[in-house]
Order: structure tokens, then C-alpha cells, then sequence
């Protein structure tokens, strides 16, 4: 069932990119594979599944350390406490989810203790859902220069979670936003701002037309699980 619902999960993603006018590889898909097991994850690795994306640091240093990193990448996608920045060490390629400049300054000092740099996106609420992590848009304006300055990470783009809506033409408007707020921080900043993480299983299609190049897709591959923040 994996095999098929990867499968078709990728189908879409060809067709959105398609529709889009984009090249078929401007999109790369996270399998969240948040409150799944190993076997499981396996089951996606076979199948082709190469990036995966966890939101606990508990639950996923342990899975980690049990599948290794050969031929996968680890993301970080849910809600970084800025005290389990010290675990962060060396497992995750990208963090997505950095949501405001005290946590990103954080992981920057960890990072540069370890003589390392940690490629991070940040998290905007584009749409003011006051239950959702990430910055306001207006905060990503005023601190951009501030960002660009930190050693010890590298600011490579944007990350949004709309608020659920069964009909995806309504979440269109936050894609578009955080498109916007991308081109225009690289304006300001002359970072490489080039991903946008946007869109998960119900709307990823509309995410890739308004130009995700991150698409978060758990529940339509490995099947309803408990609905937690981060992506899914």
C-alpha cells in the first residue's frame, strides 16, 4: 500500500508541476514519517522515498540512529524548543521550522560550537491563526538583515502552514503570500531565499502552483495518524 501511495502522491506532484509550467525536479517531496514506525519507513525507503521529515526530536533521534542516513536525508519539521536545540547535533540536512530570531540565534551558537553550519528555513504565520507557530510577516520584514548576519546557519527559505480548509483553492492565498515574502526578503537581504516548504497532503497541488519546492506529504502515504503540528 506504501509502494502505490507513493506511487501516486508522486504522480501528482508530476502533474501539479506540469500544469504549473515548472521542470518535473524543481519539487521535492518530504515523506513525513512522523508517528511511523521503522518497518514501515523502510517500506517508503524501498520504494524510493528519499527525504523524510520527523517533528519531535524524542521520536526521531532514535529512528535516526536505527536507519542511518546512506542514500536518505532527515528533515526537521515540527516546533523546535529552543532547549532541545543542544540534541539537534549533526542528524537533521534541513530544519524548516524556525520560527523566531531568539531560536534562530540559538541554533546558530550550537552550531557554530560545533564548527559546523545548519541549513535552516523560517517559519512564517501568513495567515494569523494565533494557534500556529511562526513568525508575523511584518517580523520577517524588520529582521531579515539580522538573519543574514548569523554564523553558524544558512538561511535557504520560507516555511508556512495554512490553516486546514477541505476545499485547497482557500489556502492558495497563503501560498502566494509566503511567495511573495520570499521574493521580497531576497530583495532586502541578497540571501538565496530559494525554498518555500509549503502544502501537504490535501493541498500540495495548489502549493506547487503558487511555487513550493518543499511539499509535505505524510497522510497520503502512510495512512491517518494523530494530527500534530508540522506538516503532514
Amino acid at each position: 500500500m506504501i509502494t502505490e501511495n507513493l506511487a501516486g502522491v508522486r504522480e501528482r506532484i508530476s502533474q501539479a508541476t506540469q500544469k504549473s509550467g515548472r521542470e518535473p525536479d524543481s519539487v521535492r517531496l518530504i515523506t513525513v514519517s512522523k508517528q511511523v514506525s521503522v518497518d514501515r519507513i523502510e517500506e517508503a525507503r524501498a520504494a524510493g522515498a528519499v527525504i523524510f521529515g520527523e517533528n519531535k526530536i524524542q521520536e526521531a533521534i532514535p529512528k535516526i540512529e536505527q536507519m542511518g542516513a546512506e542514500g536518505i536525508s532527515w528533515h526537521f519539521i515540527g516546533h523546535l524548543q529552543k532547549n532541545k536545540v543542544k540534541f539537534l547535533d549533526k542528524c537533521f540536512d534541513l530544519i524548516h521550522s524556525v520560527d523566531s530570531y531568539e531560536l534562530a540565534e540559538k541554533i546558530a551558537r550550537h552550531c557554530q560550537s560545533e564548527n559546523r553550519v545548519q541549513r535552516v528555513l523560517l517559519q512564517i504565520n501568513v495567515s494569523g491563526e494565533a494557534a500556529k507557530f511562526g513568525m508575523e510577516p511584518g517580523e520577517l520584514e524588520e529582521r531579515i538583515l539580522d538573519f543574514s548576519r548569523l554564523q553558524g546557519i544558512q538561511v535557504e527559505g520560507l516555511m508556512t502552514i495554512p490553516p486546514f480548509d477541505s476545499d485547497p483553492e482557500n489556502s492558495r492565498r497563503h501560498f502566494s503570500r509566503l511567495r511573495e515574502l520570499r521574493d521580497q526578503g531576497v530583495k532586502q537581504s541578497g540571501l538565496l531565499l530559494h525554498d518555500l516548504s509549503m502544502g501537504m497532503s490535501h493541498d500540495f497541488e495548489v502549493a506547487i502552483e503558487e511555487g513550493a519546492t518543499l511539499v509535505r506529504v505524510g497522510t497520503a502515504i502512510f495512512g491517518p495518524r494523530q494530527a500534530t503540528p508540522g506538516g503532514n
